[in-house]
């Protein structure tokens, strides 16, 4: 009866799970979109192509992540040690940390730093009296439909797909169109022409400049590979856009154009065979649907963006991935940010049941991992410690001379806790022990060995001692001033603590001893510090609240909310206790009466997070619905600056003013915004999976499936008509659930009646519950 029990219940989950599935969404762009941001975007995680335009012409805007030009590029400065810092901070020698952290001047002109460059432009023209309307995404397809007017007001359609896999995008063109238009290829050199040539860079060389439906350019480097960039008419029906730096041989210094030819002629099966890609992505990802259309537009591109930049097939991800304008020169180099961007950008792959997608990140650090501790042994003087700057390039060289960046800790604790992240999600993939031996396990070690490093006993004053960190920065507060760090900040304790917590489970998991200290420190360091004073003078409003470090207070509007990385992302702070729970409120409240001010597009749906962690789930959709419409663009692109003058201090460049720098596209914001309608739907906290806390009224109906939680849980759910009517749960791995479920204390589980507001089992591997109210 047991075995038919649990055949029934099987078979009447996945007809849920099937019921639950809805169609991925058709995006609309009304055309004319005047600039790459506001384009559709097509992406496997190397090549990357914005597409856009208006009028008759189409612009295709080509770039592949990985072109960078290294020169500029620095090891991590090894020319200071951590003691040195703190006691020439101490002292405020500031020409000593100037000349610490300089970037040693070359004698021969560069860009200064590294940075990533792009490709170029295809210009496709239609023929006189006809006219570009809209394009179609069918986000299930990662197919683009762009519909044209002829003079006759008839409709035509041209399917834009991208390989999955090779550097090639395929637009295919319908028989009235044939052989009638005209193609211009534009080297990204063109637009940026007096800073490259003044670093040095040549002009690019033309292997075949447009004829007949060719065109393709070599874009040379100083030091590094070059980058071809072409197309490629095949039988006036299909053109293909090619990159490549692949089959270029250093040696000869020339391109292997038979291998490149090879290639090409894959490409049509290539494209074909993006179908399989697309399939199996949605096959995976969770379906929901939500009755916030907003939201669920957030969601839908959301998961298509999620494997256009981040496939387990391309390379690991950047700030704006392999999406880099023509116009410009990509900012912030386009580089790797890790004190919040890199992890706001990866983090929704292990709810949305992707943890293929972390594969290319981890190997890129794997291959640092040398370099990373040579940083860390050199910088802290202890043997084993790890130390990741905030900003590098692809080869873990360092991005400027920004000192607070590069010595801030939690860079390469949040990158610890995130493998580990990867690790918990993923128990029941055959690459677990593998990513836990070689990659979870060196980064928390290393996180740790530094932290410990920087470490000092103090008295408590009642005899007894605790740890503290003399000298700690909160990301970017003050920038790189010589009064922007102090004691024990709030974000580096809470890092320094989630390490703690999670070095004895990964040592349990590996069958290793535990060490003391981790115990120890724990135990001694404080969760935050605090500030207590007024935060409005009107009112003489006073209160309590957590501080960024020792005496200093948010006494503005910004962008990192890192002092409240207790509660997220770390979630080191205990919310059902009254006293920590009534500490973090304060700080809410002195946050919101300084406002959004301050913050970046990235800082709205974090402020989202935490408020959802906070219970607050009507103002974290508000959050969200006010990040939607002020930075984002009209084409959906995902901004770092607000889109209009007047919504924050860092709004809108004026178009005409500042042409150098007319829009900073970010993918951080989007994915942090996808993350942040998840928590709303299922949280994985330390003592247990939350599903729909705090369920705002006005959701009445919706439904999801496949939402990956800690422990390997697939978690899913239904709401009709204002009541939560079911709750899924499939344990890919088995151990043990603590589920907190929306229904209160009477619930059925798989027919069987009990009473909590908690669901403890030790599950099966592939058991599924099926949970009802009573």
């Amino acid at each position: 009866m047991t075995n038919l029990f649990c055949s029934l219940t099987l078979l009447f989950f996945t007809l849920s799970t099937a019921l639950a599935q809805t169609p991925a969404r058709t995006l609309t762009w009304q055309f004319p979109l005047p600039r790459p941001h506001t384009g559709v975007l097509l992406g496997n995680g190397t090549q990357g192509i914005m597409v856009w335009g208006g009028g008759r012409t189409l612009h295709f805007t080509i770039s592949r992540t990985g072109f960078w030009d290294h020169r500029g590029g620095v090891d991590f400065n090894t020319k200071i040690t951590y003691a040195d810092l703190k006691a020439k901070l101490q002292t405020g020698d500031k020409a000593a940390i100037d000349a610490a952290f300089a970037v040693p001047r070359s004698e021969k002109p560069s860009l200064g730093h590294p940075q990533q460059l792009g490709g170029g432009r295809l210009d496709v023209t239609l023929p006189e009296g006809w006219l570009i309307q809209y394009g179609n995404l069918f986000t299930d397809r990662g197919l683009l439909q762009i519909v044209v007017r002829d003079p006759q007001q008839v409709s035509h359609v041209l399917n834009v797909r991208q390989a999955a896999s090779l550097e090639v995008t395929e637009l295919e063109i319908p028989k009235d169109l044939r052989g009638k238009l005209a193609y211009k290829l534009i080297p990204h050199y063109t637009f940026v022409a007096e800073a490259l040539r003044a670093a040095s860079i040549e002009e690019p060389q033309w292997v075949l400049k447009d004829n007949n439906g060719k065109g393709a350019f070599i874009q040379p480097l100083p030091e590094d590979d070059p980058l071809l960039v072409g197309y490629d008419l095949i039988n006036e029906q299909h053109l293909y856009i090619q990159t490549s730096n692949l089959y270029y041989n250093r040696k000869t210094r020339r391109f292997d154009y038979p291998a490149m030819q090879a290639l090409l002629d894959r490409a049509p099966s290539a494209v074909a065979s993006a179908d399989t890609f697309w399939q199996s992505y949605y096959k995976v990802v969770p379906r929901i649907a939500l009755p916030d259309p907003l939201l669920q537009e957030i969601i839908d591109y959301g998961l298509y963006k999620q494997a256009c930049a981040t496939s387990p097939n391309g390379l690991a991800c950047t700030l704006q991935g392999p999406f880099m304008e023509d116009y410009q020169l990509p900012p912030w180099s386009n580089d790797y940010h890790f004190n919040i961007n890199v992890q706001m950008i990866y983090t929704p792959a292990l709810a949305t049941n992707r943890l293929a997608n972390f594969r290319p990140l981890w190997k890129m650090i794997g291959g640092w991992m040398p370099q990373l501790q040579k940083n860390g042994e050199a910088f802290f003087g202890r043997k084993g410690a790890l130390m990741l700057p905030h900003a590098v390039d692809d080869r873990c060289h360092v991005v400027g001379t920004f000192w607070t960046g590069t010595v801030d800790h939690a860079c390469t604790a949040w990158m610890a806790m995130m493998a580990w992240q990867n690790y918990r999600y993923g128990l029941e993939q055959p690459d677990a022990p593998q990513l836990l031996n070689q990659t979870v396990w060196p980064l928390l070690n290393g996180a740790f060995e530094g932290y410990f490093a920087m470490l000092e006993e103090v008295s408590t004053g009642d005899g007894g001692k605790k740890f503290s960190l003399p000298v700690s920065v909160s990301p970017e507060y003050r920038g790189a001033d010589m009064n922007a760090w102090g004691r024990d900040a709030s974000f580096q304790l809470a890092a320094l603590h989630r390490i703690c917590r999670i070095l004895p489970l990964a040592a349990a998991a590996m069958g290793k001893p535990v060490d003391p200290r981790w115990a120890d420190v724990d135990k001694r360091l404080p969760a935050y510090t605090t500030f207590k004073g007024k935060f409005v003078d009107e009112w003489n409003m006073s209160n309590e609240r957590i501080a960024l470090w020792e005496g200093m207070d948010l006494i503005e509007s910004h962008r990192h909310h890192s002092h409240l990385g207790g509660v997220y992302p770390f979630a080191t702070l205990d919310l059902n206790d009254p006293v920590q729970r009534k500490l973090v409120d304060n700080s809410l409240q002195a946050w919101r009466y300084k406002g959004a001010g301050g913050w970046a597009g990235w800082s709205v749906p974090w402020a989202s997070t935490i408020l959802s962690r906070m219970g607050q789930t009507d103002a974290a959709i508000k959050w969200l619905h006010y990040w939607k419409e002020n930075y984002t663009n009209e084409g959906r692109g995902t901004l770092s600056n607000a889109n209009t003058n007047g919504t924050s201090l860092l709004g809108a460049p004026d178009w005409e003013l500042e042409k150098q720098n007319r829009e900073v596209m970010q993918l951080d914001a989007g994915f942090g915004a996808l993350n942040a309608v998840l928590e709303l739907l299922v949280q994985s906290r330390d003592e247990a999976i939350y599903v729909l806390p705090n369920r705002p009224r006005t959701w009445q109906n919706l439904s999801f499936d496949d939402v990956r939680a800690d422990g390997s849980f697939l978690i899913g759910a239904t709401v009709k008509e204002g009541a939560v009517t079911e709750v899924r749960v499939k344990s890919l791995a088995g151990g043990k659930l603590t589920l907190v479920h929306p229904f209160g204390r009477k619930i059925s589980v798989n027919g069987q009646a009990m009473e909590s507001d908690q669901l403890v089992r030790d599950c099966k591997p592939g058991e599924v519950l099926i949970l009802k109210s009573m």
